[in-house]
């Protein structure tokens, strides 16, 4: 496995934006399929990822996180605003962005990758009753796989917070998911 590339040359250093593309498209397009139920959304949301990704790299710290960690706060910021925008512009403008852009393979490939994540977007609804900081934690550290020092350098709060937040999120949600969610936590 090659050592990761060096965050902050994103921008300037095509090979290492290649390789850092690479190593965390998968993940990306996870956590994508899981917010959003639109194959044409999920391609546009997952480029603008890494948009910001380029955008951005000069501006990363090591010392604040992990590259994951750094691209889960930056994921979830595009996510966020494109839910914003969508409330704005309206369900219309958020069929119509973008599907010129998809081949029919493509399109194929992003449905069965949205298919295959229903049961995480079925329980990422179920989260809807925790408060916002305590549903950001769970999210990044039962659906998308990062661990609490992670979660809180992507939120921007201290790990110690994120420990808080997540305890008092498994105790609200214990009624409601208690066999699965206790197996991920």
């Amino acid at each position: 496995m090659e050592p990761p590339p060096d965050v902050a040359i994103i921008g300037r250093d095509p090979d290492a934006l290649e390789a850092f593309y690479r190593q965390h498209l998968p993940w990306v397009r996870r956590f994508v399929a899981r917010r959003v139920d639109d194959p044409h959304t999920a391609a546009d949301l997952t480029a603008d990822v890494f948009l910001a990704v380029i955008d951005g790299a000069a501006g990363y710290r090591p010392d604040d996180g992990s590259p994951t960690a750094w691209l889960a706060g930056i994921s979830r910021n595009v996510v966020a605003g494109h839910h914003r925008r969508r409330a704005r512009e309206g369900r219309a403008h958020a069929r119509i962005s973008g599907r010129a852009l998809l081949d029919e393979h493509s399109a194929e490939l992003l449905s069965d990758r949205i298919d295959g994540e229903r049961l995480a977007r079925e329980l990422y609804r179920s989260l809807e009753a925790l408060p916002d900081n305590q549903r950001a934690v769970v999210e990044l550290v039962a659906i998308d796989g990062l661990n609490l020092t992670e979660a809180a350098c992507a939120l921007g709060i201290s790990a110690g917070n994120a420990r808080v937040r997540y305890h008092r999120a498994r105790k609200q949600l214990q009624d409601v998911l208690p066999s699965p969610f206790e197996v991920i936590a």
